[in-house]
């Protein structure tokens, strides 16, 4: 059955009653129960969800040799065997990447009758539209689609637009400042046709680790990201896709009704309109795909808030799916333990600590942030551990670690916000796009 892409109905009241939910129970324990039980909610949910995340963690752990080992170890498709493949760039303002961007994927190792390169020039009002005219002509493999600023959809909508030209048998997707190894397309294909997934997405790792802190952080919180989704594909629960370095099936792409042009990250809400339709998604830690951190605060606040909207509204969105038998008991396990841990905690967790204050008592739900946070360190550890390809990643000492874990702790900021935020101002659907800092060519 199709799971078609859905218009966002009733986000605000959803919103709402979300709010409410994770109000109550932040405050309920500091106005109903005794003094000596307060601590029990807090209790029993590190049993059942720290449970979960250790599991997710060591799982990977046990298995990642495994996970890793079916690339380097399948047989080596010939040229004959191999799909056709469409790259797939959505771009606005992208001057300072596209040049690198195009001589990376020209170089590829993989048949260029079998590989051709779409870049949808969204409206730009810098240079890209007259570098992407030079490159065109450098490049015969390259084509580019124009779309007014004013088309509407976002990057789903530029994306979209695409699907009307393209005619292979898979897609990859890339942001602009992606950088791919000579050999990654081949060993992603030849690992998505092996595994019989619908969907892959590489591992993200972050060029500018070495430019501030801030970056360094960004790091080692993509290899944290890559562990537990890698844990999650161990138990049987759900691997969503990341947007750059995503490789797509055009059939099941096509069965989901393309991209959903009305929620603020497109490969978010992909990964669960794939997993209701039974298409299954595979994660590759190598090659992983490189891309540039954002690398000021005010930088990292606008692309989170994107982030945690878009994560909220999919689940809003698809939520009878999600609970339905449509998926496996493990896949709503992993489902509910995920959304409780990533979205719910910090409106409880921010709700204990202003009750506590108003009543003057000590903060209840103290036991699960300290579980959760340790859990995240534990996976900061095992992948910053793990041999990589790419850049270097950061050392996993005491000090980074706890470095690391304070700085996820901006998700206990951002979440709240963005939830209230959500339930109090429509949503005016704005492309929020990173900004990249790359290199101006010297040819414009």
């Amino acid at each position: 059955m199709a799971a078609a892409a859905v218009t966002g109905q009733y986000r605000r009241g959803k919103t709402v009653l979300f709010l409410i939910a994770c109000g109550w129970a932040g405050a309920a324990p500091h106005c109903w129960l005794e003094p000596s039980k307060s601590l029990m909610p807090a209790i029993t949910l590190v049993f059942l969800l720290g449970g979960y995340g250790l599991r997710t963690v060591f799982l990977r752990d046990r298995d990642k040799k495994l996970l890793n080992a079916t690339v380097s170890s399948c047989e080596s498709l010939q040229d004959g065997q191999l799909p056709t493949v469409d790259v797939l760039v959505a771009a606005r303002d992208e001057e300072t990447v596209l040049e690198r961007l195009v001589q990376r994927i020209s170089s590829l190792h993989y048949p260029q009758n079998k590989l051709t390169t779409w870049i949808i020039d969204d409206g730009s009002q810098d240079q890209t539209p007259v570098l992407l005219d030079q490159l065109s002509k450098q490049f015969p493999n390259l084509n580019v689609i124009r779309r007014s600023i004013s088309a509407g959809g976002g990057k789903s909508g530029a994306l979209n637009k695409a699907l009307t030209h393209v005619k292979g048998d898979w897609l990859l997707i890339l942001d602009a400042d992606a950088q791919l190894e000579k050999d990654s397309l081949h060993r992603l294909v030849r690992y998505a046709k092996q595994g019989g997934w619908s969907a892959v997405q590489l591992r993200k790792a972050v060029i500018n680790s070495s430019q501030n802190l801030l970056t360094r952080l960004q790091a080692m919180e993509m290899a944290m990201d890559a562990v537990i989704q890698q844990g999650r594909f161990a138990s049987g629960g759900a691997v969503e896709l990341r947007g750059n370095g995503q490789l797509l099936l055009r059939r099941a792409l096509d069965k989901c009704g393309g991209f959903n042009e009305d929620t603020v990250t497109d490969d978010l809400d992909l990964s669960f309109r794939l997993l209701i339709a039974g298409e299954w998604v595979g994660i590759l830690w190598d090659p992983p795909v490189q891309e540039e951190a954002v690398d000021t605060v005010s930088a990292l606040w606008r692309q989170r808030q994107r982030w945690a909207e878009g994560g909220l509204q999919r689940f809003f969105d698809y939520w009878p799916a999600l609970i339905s038998d449509r998926l496996t008991v493990s896949q709503r396990r992993d489902l509910t333990c995920f959304f409780l841990l990533q979205y719910a905690l910090p409106l409880v967790a921010f709700s204990d600590l202003v009750t506590a204050l108003l009543t003057r008592t000590a903060p209840d739900y103290w036991p699960l942030s300290i579980a959760a946070f340790s859990i995240s360190g534990l996976a900061y550890w095992s992948g910053c551990r793990t041999t990589s390809e790419g850049p270097e990643l950061p050392r996993p000492e005491p000090f980074s670690l706890l470095m690391a874990i304070a700085y996820l702790s901006h998700w206990f900021l951002v979440i709240p916000w963005v939830t209230i935020r959500m339930a109090i101002f429509p949503k005016k659907l704005v492309w929020a796009k990173t900004n990249h800092q790359g290199q101006k060519p010297l040819s414009i």
